[in-house]
């Protein structure tokens, strides 16, 4: 029973009052600040890459898609909020779920948030990279092909090259990237036999963004702020203008692939959401967490929503659905147009926009280490705050190495999925804590809103197989008919273990009346969980493994509860 032994609330915001002795963390954030955070981690790659392949899968129609998956994170966000009226506190999560759960659930939920901010940062990073190497190319700077590479990428990619040449084809024939990749293996300076070659831009702006997080919260909101700036007058210039462009015809037909279609960029949208969470882990340095960090959460993703949906609709608008399926989709669009000043504008705001997005996640990740650490569940240098900038110095540190040593090495295969599994299973255990929670009577400034679930879950469910046997009965007699197929069920996996939870919530749902909001935020991350390819939960799983191992080999005899026992 040790390993869900819970901490309370009065504990928990006890223990924090007494740190004094690390130094306590800086209060400057209000409700505009918290919500050009949230949107600084909003409006990042999502917007600039991922939205063009989900347009290009459910035409026009992905706006609904925008929309379901902002209700999603906006039930997510009632929960995020609820909570943080209770624990005004870093940590986010998983702090949340030490209350809720315990500690075993809360030491997972703190590593997959390790993960999520990692991986989800040096994704960006590199992606950051090359939007700056290509702008640096449209002004005639080009970099040497080994500085903008990563080792691996540039050695496969010269022996796919090579016997490519060796074949018969034409340097010139080959794509962009084997170009890029052959050239940065072929010119590589060496030392011993070892080809040096490695990401510079990715590490030069992790370097530069942890330097701006280490020194204080001040500045990196100032930072935070302007880049906001920049982003939203940027899109709403392309919005502007793209609408003298757009041709009604291309809006035909709304939805070309149907709900199928739509739904199959479910983790490319909820990518262009992740982010919104970030700004929990900042309460210890809000001014008023009760009532301004619920305010920051919910205008982040209504402003978000509003740009998307009418970024979606200009996007197809402009050129046929099909043709969406870039990595630069708005550039794209404005190039074939011949509209290149406004190009250029954009890819220079993909730039700025990127580096919010760092900034915010970098600002993230270590008040994680620090809470964690506080607990006694990590070494005690990951809390030490420092005495000048009042940041949670050696956690940012460590950060900017973990991060900045993986875009050295990584390329952007690794997908967005295993970034937002980790984000999603972390909505769905704070909704989980919320309805853990509602029966007890705990003091909170913020309740999310009551509406009984006990007839309108059965409703939902009923409405729902209806629909499906409308719609998409072929879809179901497949998935129904992979249980006499082994393969077929794995690949299904995901999806029979969101039915299974489904259902056994909605009989909860009966017995217990449960408030429905977190019980639809709940099942709805989990539907997009559900979504992501079976590989990305094996990757998932086994990061999980591997942070058990750490729990059980140190945090569980060093945790606090346990000296404390």
């Amino acid at each position: 029973m040790n390993l869900f032994r819970k901490k309370t609330v009065e504990s928990i915001l006890k223990n924090a009052a007494q740190e004094n002795h690390h130094g306590s963390l800086a209060k400057h954030l209000k409700v505009k600040d918290l919500t050009a955070l949230g949107i600084a981690a909003i409006v990042g790659a999502g917007i600039f890459t991922t939205i063009g392949q989900a347009s290009a899968d459910g035409g026009p129609a992905v706006m609904f898609l925008f929309v379901f998956t902002a209700v999603a994170c906006g039930f997510a966000a009632f929960a995020y909020a609820e909570f943080a009226s209770i624990l005004p506190v870093a940590g986010s999560a998983y702090t949340y779920s030490y209350v809720a759960f315990g500690e075993l659930f809360a030491w997972i939920i703190g590593w997959a948030l390790i993960m999520e901010y990692s991986v989800g940062n040096m994704t960006v990073a590199i992606g950051w990279s090359g939007y700056f190497t290509s702008l640096l190319g449209s002004m005639n700077i080009h970099l040497p092909a080994w500085t903008t590479s990563d080792f691996f990428s540039a050695q496969s990619g010269f022996k796919e090259a090579s016997v490519l040449l060796q074949n018969g084809q034409t340097f010139e024939n080959l794509s962009a990237g084997l170009q890029e990749n052959y050239l940065a293996w072929q010119n590589a300076p060496s030392i011993f036999g070892l080809r040096l070659i490695a990401d510079l831009p990715a590490l030069l702006i992790v370097v530069l963004i942890t330097w701006l997080v280490y020194r204080g919260i001040k500045e990196s909101k100032n930072a935070s702020n302007a880049m906001v700036i920049i982003k939203l007058a940027v899109v709403l210039l392309v919005i502007a203008v793209g609408i003298f462009y757009v041709d009604t015809d291309n809006w035909n037909p709304f939805a070309p692939n149907g709900i199928s279609g739509i739904l199959k960029g479910v983790s490319a949208v909820f990518f262009a959401y992740i982010g919104f969470d970030a700004i929990s882990t900042t309460a210890e340095e809000c001014e008023n967490p009760q009532r301004d960090l619920p305010k920051g959460m919910m205008w982040a993703i209504i402003i978000c929503t509003i740009l998307y949906v009418l970024i979606a609709l200009v996007l197809t608008g402009m050129v046929n659905y099909t043709e969406l399926a870039v990595s630069d989709p708005l550039a794209f669009v404005f190039q074939k147009l011949n509209l290149k000043w406004l190009s250029g504008i954009i890819a220079v705001s993909a730039v700025v926009a990127m580096a919010s997005v760092l900034l915010v996640f970098q600002l993230g990740q270590p008040r994680i280490w620090f809470s964690m650490s506080r607990d006694g569940l990590l070494p005690k240098r990951f809390a030490k705050i420092h005495p000048k900038y009042n940041t949670p110095s050696f956690s940012t540190i460590i950060t900017g190495v973990i991060v900045g040593g993986g875009t050295l090495f990584m390329n952007m295969e690794t997908v967005t999925d295993l970034c937002s599994i980790g984000t999603l299973f972390a909505f769905v255990l704070v909704c989980a804590g919320v309805l853990q929670l509602e029966k007890q009577k705990i003091e909170r400034k913020f309740k999310t809103p009551y509406i009984n679930s006990r007839f309108v879950m059965p409703v939902l469910v009923i409405l729902a197989l209806i629909l499906i046997f409308k719609y998409n009965v072929e879809a179901l007699t497949n998935f129904i008919f992979s249980l006499s197929d082994l393969n077929a069920f794995m690949l299904n996996l995901p999806m029979w273990i969101f039915v299974l939870i489904t259902f056994y919530i909605t009989v909860q749902c009966v017995i217990k009346k449960h408030s429905l909001i977190p019980v639809l935020g709940m099942l709805s991350c989990l539907y997009m969980m559900s979504q992501i390819e079976l590989k990305n939960w094996i990757g998932f799983t086994l990061w999980l493994i591997i942070g058990l191992i750490i729990y059980f080999i140190y945090g569980y005899k060093k945790s606090k509860l346990n000296t404390q026992q």
